[in-house]
């Protein structure tokens, strides 16, 4: 039985649930809304305009697991489990 997991953005203060860790990237990106499209997330990591733990992310299939910070566009992502 896998947890339930909760990721918050730092900003904002927003909730989102998710229920499956890790998540990749480019899954994470479009799962909260960041990018349209899987096309779109690629870009944008290989273009390096994501960063995980304060360093560039150059792979879209980069595993995010708990306590991971996804920043894009000045916004801060943190991964945070529930429970």
């Amino acid at each position: 039985m896998s947890k339930s997991l909760l990721l918050f953005f730092i900003m904002g203060n927003q909730r989102i649930t998710i229920t499956k860790l890790p998540i990749r990237l480019g899954q994470f990106l479009k799962f909260t809304d960041l990018v349209q499209d899987g096309l779109e997330a690629k870009n944008v990591i290989l273009e390096g305009k994501i960063l995980v733990n304060g360093e560039v992310e150059r792979q879209r299939g980069r595993k995010l697991f708990e306590d991971d910070i996804v920043e894009y566009r000045k916004q801060q992502m943190k991964i945070v489990v529930s429970g």
